[in-house]
Parts: structure tokens; sequence; C-alpha cells
């Protein structure tokens, strides 16, 4: 071989070796300059008092845990107000990993976002940490090998609210519910499950997001005659609905009860207890309930001056679990994190023993709870009692039942 071609070898060699050492390293320790974490959410809208800055809030706090670095590198955390619009929030998904350098999106609050978002983060190979959401499609025909749906869903509310009032003699059902994918997935679990105790739907009225004028939706849930008026709404749609019910008289015959599939802690206080009292809910965190809980509560209370919501709360869990796993793993390639974050238990104040399943519902237990009367509370966010522990395979579908691709 003459020595033009051995050099022409050598370069080869050389451009390879440098290639495969480039692509090694990359493999490990994080990309870019920082681990980015975007949180994605309604910053100005009806869900801002569920997730908003609280979420941004409690991810800084996850990242403060570890000093504010991992893996050497600086833990930087932002924000985007999707404004409840699916275009908008993939749109900023799609320049936050593209342009931005960011790793893993959280929060999400609004189920047509978030699964617009989940084909994002899907297609890019990064991390959806989604806490604010509601549909059970998240984890499954709509599942993700990088997505995971922490804090509750519609199946676990339907478990929870759905059973309970037919057990407490709620046997029919007429369903007041928000016209998108988050309203009709929650009336949907909740009517199987109504069913299934035995109980009767009588019919459904679908409204608008973001309704000021639930009077004439009230008027068919009151002349339906069932004996439950099941809100399938959230956030301020919620605290309008209800608001309006009361002004309405709705339950003052006693011939029929409220039911607030979603209630959020933030909903309550926003009610006041002699509106909200005595409604039953299913929430996956409350403050009060013992010591770790209070003291992380306490923390969040003095940086942000209220009481976490079980999506905040829920927020700072995921994104701590998030971090643990690239430390453990030595990187933050997306489907690298996912499959560590699959092998550890969940063990924070929100969870105990939390397992992730292949389709990246985190499952954990549920609390059944009722709205305190105003005489029963003790002071400011003393709220709720506690009726009873749903566990989480009780709460939560399998993989199997969920209809997940990932099952196959």
């Amino acid at each position: 071989m003459n020595a033009r071609l051995l050099a022409g070898a050598a370069l080869t060699a050389l451009t390879i070796g440098t290639a495969l050492s480039a692509g090694s390293a990359s493999a490990q320790g994080v990309s870019g300059d920082a681990v980015k974490i975007g949180v994605l959410n309604d910053r100005s809208g009806l869900y801002t008092d569920l997730g908003g800055e609280g979420s941004a809030v409690a991810a800084r706090m996850a990242a403060e845990e570890f000093g504010g670095k991992i893996l050497g590198k600086p833990i930087q955390v932002i924000t985007a107000d999707h404004q409840n619009k699916p275009d908008i929030g993939s749109n900023i998904a799609r320049q936050w990993i593209d342009q931005d350098g960011v790793d893993v999106i959280v929060d999400v609050p609004n189920s047509g976002v978030a699964l617009a978002v989940q084909e994002v983060t899907r297609d890019k190979k990064k991390i959806f940490l989604m806490e604010g959401p509601a549909t059970s499609r998240l984890t499954g025909d709509a599942c993700s090998p990088t997505g995971f749906h922490w804090a509750y869903d519609t199946r676990a509310l339907a478990v929870g609210t759905g059973r309970a009032m037919v057990k407490q003699g709620g046997s029919s059902w007429y369903f007041l519910t928000a016209d998108y994918a988050f309203g009709h997935q929650l009336e949907a679990d909740t009517a199987a499950e109504v069913k299934k105790a035995g109980g009767q739907v009588m019919g459904a009225v679908r409204h608008p997001l973001n309704t000021s004028d639930f009077s004439s939706f009230l008027l068919q849930a009151q002349s339906s005659g069932a004996k439950i008026v099941a809100l399938a709404n959230a956030g301020g749609d919620t605290i309008t609905s209800i608001k309006q019910a009361s002004e309405f008289g709705l339950t003052q015959s006693g011939q029929q009860k409220l039911a607030g599939l979603l209630l959020f802690i933030s909903d309550v206080h926003a009610l006041g207890l002699s509106v909200a009292q005595d409604l039953v809910l299913t929430t996956g965190f409350y403050w009060d309930m013992d010591d770790e809980k209070r003291a992380w509560s306490k923390k969040f209370f003095d940086k942000f001056g209220k009481m976490p919501t079980m999506v905040q709360a829920g927020s700072y869990s995921a994104v701590r679990h998030y971090l643990k796993a690239i430390e453990a793993a030595g990187t933050d390639d997306g489907p690298t994190v996912a499959a560590k974050m699959k092998e550890m238990p969940v063990n924070d104040m929100f969870a105990k023993n939390g397992k992730i399943l292949a389709n990246g519902r985190m499952v954990h237990d549920m609390y059944l709870a009722r709205v305190k009367k105003p005489s029963e509370s003790k002071g400011p966010w003393d709220y709720y009692q506690i009726l009873a522990t749903i566990p989480g395979n009780e709460a939560f579908a399998t993989v199997e039942e969920s209809g997940c691709k990932l099952a196959k």
C-alpha cells in the first residue's frame, strides 16, 4: 500500500474513531449546558390556581434538593402559558425542544393540550411529566414510552367518587360535562363505574370550556330528577357551576346532590366552606394527612402563600423522581431516563412505594374526602376529612386494561 493510501486509511480511522467517541460522550452526561425543565400550563385562565406558577415553584423546590445541579450541570426551570389551546401548547413544546434545549416538559393541565404535547415529546424522545391533565387516554391509546401520568386520572376519580356516591344512595346520575377530551373521558369513566355499582345514568349536557353562565345547563340537570348531578369539569368551571347551583337552590330540597368529580383544594378555598361543605371528592394529595406532607406543604406555603393542590405536589414529586433517575442513569437521554424512572419506586411526601407501569402510569394510593362544614374547620386550609384510602391497584387501570400499545 503506498504512502498516500496509508495516510487516507489513517485519516478515515481517525474520523470514525472521533465520531464514535463523540457518540459515546453524547450518550452519557448532560446534553447541552443545563438540564432544562419546562413547566407548561395555564397561567392566565380557568386552570391557573390548580397548577400555574405553583407548579413551577414545586419544580424549583425539587431542583433545590439537588443543590440546583445534576451531573455537574445547572438545573433550569422555565415556564410558558399554553392558553388551553392544543396548537399553542404543541408549538411551544416543539420550540422548547428544538431550539431551547428543554429536556422535560411538566404539568400541562387541559387534556386536549396534553394529548397534543404527548405527540411531540413521543416523536422527539423527550420526557413528559403530566400532573395537570386528567384523561386516562394518556396512558391508554395515546400512551408514550417517555410519557408519565402522575397525580390522578379520570379512572381514579371515577372509582373514588363514582362508587362512593352510589354506595351512599346516589342511584341515578346526570352529568354536566366540559365539552372537550377531559370532560368526555371523565363522564365516560364515571358512567362506567356508576353502572358497575348498580346505578343509572339519566343523561348529560355538555358546556363550553370557561363558561360564565350555567343556568340553562343546571335547569336541565334539575329537571332530570337525577339524585346526583355530577360535575365533569374542573377549575374555574367547577367553581362557577357550584356557585350557581347554590344560587339556584339545586340541592336545597334534599332530592339532589352535587358530585364534584375533579375538585381541588384551590377550588374549595375560592368557594368557601359555606358553599362547598359536604361535597365528596377524590384526591391524590392533602397537605394535612401526616407530618411529612405538612412539613413539605409548609415550605411550599412559605414560598407561594397557598397550600398545594395535588397537581402542584405531584409536580414536585415527578420532577424529583426524574432528577433522581438522571443521577442514577448518568445521562439525561430521554429513553434511558424513562427506563430508569420505571425501575425505581417513588418514595416521597406524595407517594409511598409508588410504582410506574410500562405505560407511564404512576400507581399510588388515592383518597376519598369530604369537605368540612365551617364549624368543623380549625383554621385556614383545614378543609378535608379523609373518608377512605383507595389502594392504587384499585384506583388505576392495569397496563392490559388501559389499551396502551406498549403492553404488547
